[in-house]
């Protein structure tokens, strides 16, 4: 669904089976029969109607269920009038198609909390020549694409037609001393102070650098410039550290009310996907991994809370934010029902900016607590447990969907000689230059994490042993050309590869220890190479 028309369809084309089934479950109640059915269907409309524009159908249902609710109500002439009522509004919207257009009508595109990810084009602008297509080179190591210019000018010109991600901007030019700050002050004044500018220059003194923040720069790096701590700085300030789109998942029996609320959210760029079978969400939870639930309250077979108790006994999602999404007004009921496994309640029919809300909040508040708990602290890559974790989930993804999959096992070679050296700083600074290049070099859908110390795990889906082998190859032979600085000494660091590729191995188990022996091998033959399990490669 991509507009609201289409949800008033959807409900506009039940309603006439809806006024069937209220019809015959008065005339069952009327002789003695259980008002169960009937409450759950004037529930149900109240929630929905009015989301949707019909709010004297929603305003006649509450009124009915609230009778209906009375722990000694009576089947009486006030309850047949409470009725026909809505009998009477649903047969006119049926007949005439009159919708009363409630402010939902009026939604408004809600700026998403999740912009796209920024461009990965740099400006440098250094005028020798060397010195540019030396840094040029090491940054596009990692992904980006650079762009040099030799003078100023030519800057000038080409941010006319196109807004880099950032500028690295030389301090010194044949133009003057200062020329490199005079022009990003110029350039800041004129773009509002928004242009992401690093200076790098040969001089280092605090004048120089108070100058460069004044101008508007963001960082400072002297020559020779240390391509790991650059890229570090880049990545931090272009990539959000949380660019996928925030991902809901929608249980809710009614088809039209579920697809308004996905349109809403869609509206915000957050990804949904809707559930109106209440007993089949388990697949899908597994499939989609949504960041929250929104989960109605009252529906056939399983109820909300009932739902939520189980999804709770789960170990993947107990801590995944359940959001109960009805039109129970029963206060002491919201608070039973987020005992019972939720995180909050929202009563029907909410506002589109406050749906928004609420969802978003609690989406941003649980990444940030699962980034604690299964993150790496320095990296920011997956922890060891989680990885294993994710390991399994997607080797039951890919058999599933009769796909390849490819493990990659990767460690630092002589790392312990480069703490010895350099100290674990610029060790740490070396860990964090090849967490940058796995994680721009790799595609979305790879999975990355470390696996301890100098040692980390890549799963490649839908790859083959020789299209990893490939890929690991070609960034084996970009990492060996990162320079390194520690106190104005250059240094290289290499690393080896070990591959082994589902289905030829069935298990998490047999899958690790086969990359695992491949990387043993790779080490044993000299080190700097990728080695596919049972291969020559």
């Amino acid at each position: 669904m991509t507009d609201i028309a289409d949800a008033n369809a959807v409900f506009l084309s039940t309603l006439a089976t809806v006024a069937k089934q209220v019809d015959a479950e008065w005339q069952i109640l009327k002789i003695g029969g259980s008002p169960e059915t009937l409450l759950f269907v004037a529930h149900r409309l109240t929630g929905a109607a009015p989301s949707i524009g019909y709010t004297r159908i929603g305003n006649a249902a509450r009124r009915l269920e609230e009778y209906l609710k009375q722990p000694e109500y009576s089947v009486d002439g006030h309850l047949e009038k409470l009725v026909g009522v809505l009998l009477a509004e649903i047969q006119a919207c049926v007949r005439d198609d009159v919708i009363e257009r409630h402010e939902i009508s009026s939604i408004k595109n809600v700026p998403s909390l999740h912009e796209t990810r920024s461009s990965s084009l740099i400006f440098l602008v250094e005028d020798d020549p060397i010195q540019a297509g030396l840094l040029t080179a090491q940054i596009s190591h990692f992904g980006y694409i650079v762009k040099t210019f030799t003078q100023i000018q030519d800057l000038y010109a080409a941010i006319q037609t196109e807004t880099p991600a950032a500028i690295l901007m030389d301090i010194i030019f044949p133009e003057g001393k200062s020329a490199g700050l005079e022009t990003i002050h110029a350039l800041q004044e004129k773009h509002r102070n928004n242009l992401p500018v690093f200076f790098i220059s040969v001089r280092e003194d605090m004048p120089s650098r108070l100058q460069a923040i004044r101008a508007g720069g963001k960082a400072y790096f002297p020559k020779p410039v240390d391509v790991s701590a650059l890229v570090d700085a880049l990545d931090t300030l272009i990539v959000s550290p949380d660019t996928q789109q925030y991902r809901v998942l929608i249980v809710d029996d009614s088809d039209a009310q579920a697809k308004l609320n996905a349109l809403q959210l869609q509206k915000a760029n957050i990804l949904s996907r809707i559930v109106t079978q209440p007993l089949k969400v388990f697949r899908i939870l597994e499939e989609f991994s949504p960041d929250l639930l929104l989960l109605d309250l009252y529906m056939p077979d399983c109820t909300g809370l009932e739902l939520a108790q189980v999804i709770r006994q789960m170990k993947t999602f107990v801590s995944l934010p359940i959001v109960y999404l009805s039109s129970e007004t029963d206060r002491e009921k919201q608070l039973a029902a987020v005992e019972l496994g939720g995180d909050d309640f929202l009563t029907k029919p909410i506002k589109p900016g406050h749906l928004v809300s609420a969802v978003t909040s609690r989406i941003a508040r649980y990444r940030q607590l699962r980034a604690l708990m299964l993150r790496d602290s320095l990296t920011g890559l997956f922890n060891h447990t989680t990885i294993r974790e994710r390991l399994g989930q997607e080797i039951a993804r890919v058999a599933r969907q009769n796909q390849p999959l490819a493990l990659v096992m990767i460690d630092i070679d002589h790392f312990k000689s480069v703490n010895d050296t350099y100290g674990h700083a610029t060790g740490d600074r070396v860990i964090k230059s090849l967490t940058h290049m796995l994680s721009h070099r790799l595609r979305q859908s790879d999975i990355v994490g470390r696996y301890g110390g100098d040692e980390f795990v890549a799963i490649l889906p839908n790859s083959n042993g020789q299209v990893a082998w490939q890929i690991m190859d070609e960034l084996r032979k970009s990492f060996s050309q990162v320079r390194h600085i520690f106190e104005g000494h250059e240094f290289a660091v290499t690393l080896s590869c070990g591959i082994a590729t589902f289905p030829e191995r069935q298990t998490p188990a047999s899958l690790s220890e086969a990359a695992d022996q491949a990387m043993y091998v790779a080490k044993k033959m000299g080190r700097n190479r990728v080695t596919l399990a049972d291969s020559s490669v």
